[in-house]
């Protein structure tokens, strides 16, 4: 059950890449794919069937949905170019833990802190307050916390202890 809320994710977010941006459809989808990335983890939990494919298959997911709405809404929104500059320190980072976490396990790492989880839930609702909090302010906070939650995740996939 709760791979197949996973597919969901994917399935949404492929349609999405047809939908046009900031439409009733748009949202529905936005929303609904948000969702099931809730839901996945618990399902699994609850039923029992936490696995190391559900886990990979969530990131996959994770990347699929995050690649697609950063397709669709990077090209409508006016970001500040400090902000792209944090951004891609950023993905530097997380380049980096993927690289180093190959090296240390053997294995590309799937880390799932909390600390990631509230830049991903962050990240999901700032597309929704566009039009109530000024972006550079929004997308500087879910810099910050991306910043923290990146380093985190390479401390953990370094030395295998959770902080």
């Amino acid at each position: 059950m709760a791979n197949i809320i996973t597919c969901c994710r994917i399935i949404f977010s492929a349609v999405l890449l047809f939908i046009p941006v900031f439409s009733p459809a748009f949202y529905i989808l936005y929303i609904s794919a948000g969702l099931t990335d809730m839901l996945d983890g618990a399902a699994a939990r609850i039923t029992g069937t936490v696995s190391e494919f559900g886990s990979r298959l969530d990131t996959i997911a994770d990347f699929s949905f995050a690649a697609v709405c950063l397709a669709k809404l990077l090209p409508v929104i006016d970001l500040p170019a400090w902000i792209w500059a944090w951004i891609g320190a950023i993905a530097v980072i997380k380049i980096i833990n993927v690289i180093s976490g190959f090296i240390v396990q053997k294995r590309f790492p799937a880390v799932h802190t909390v600390m990631n989880k509230i830049t991903g839930l962050i990240l999901f609702i700032l597309p929704m307050t566009l039009n109530v909090i000024d972006l550079k302010y929004s997308s500087a906070a879910v810099c910050i916390i991306a910043s923290f939650a990146a380093v985190q995740e390479g401390h953990i996939i370094r030395t295998g202890k959770k902080t």
